[in-house]
């Protein structure tokens, strides 16, 4: 089992969720963040005022699957998030020790699903 972490553009959100809906992986997380990466931010002007933004909006996602999807998994958000310009994001894949599901009290792969 992994858990799949994946920094992602806002506006990239819906194309990859139909890139991995389209290699059948529907459970995920999903989350706002901040972060900065190469893009190091920008300059915003408001009402005359300047101001550097180095914490760029960026989506979270979490998703966790066996060993057999994992890499499915990076393949479908490697489609839907890359546009080839800096800051499409990062991937991380990491070990997962234990899944339970609270309703069944299911563990393991099972409880993945």
């Amino acid at each position: 089992m992994k858990l799949i972490i994946a920094y992602i553009q806002p506006e990239r959100l819906n194309a990859v969720k139909q890139a991995l809906y389209e290699r059948e992986i529907y459970k995920m997380s999903v989350s706002n963040a901040l972060g900065c990466g190469q893009q190091k931010g920008y300059f915003h002007q408001y009402r005359g005022a300047i101001e550097e933004v180095t914490l760029l909006k960026k989506i979270r996602l979490a998703i966790g699957v066996n060993d057999d999807y994992v890499e499915k998994t990076v393949e479908g958000i490697i489609a839907g998030a890359r546009t080839g310009d800096i800051g499409d994001g990062k991937i991380f894949v990491l070990p997962m020790d234990e899944c339970i599901r609270i309703r069944t009290g299911e563990r393991g792969n099972a409880a993945i699903g």
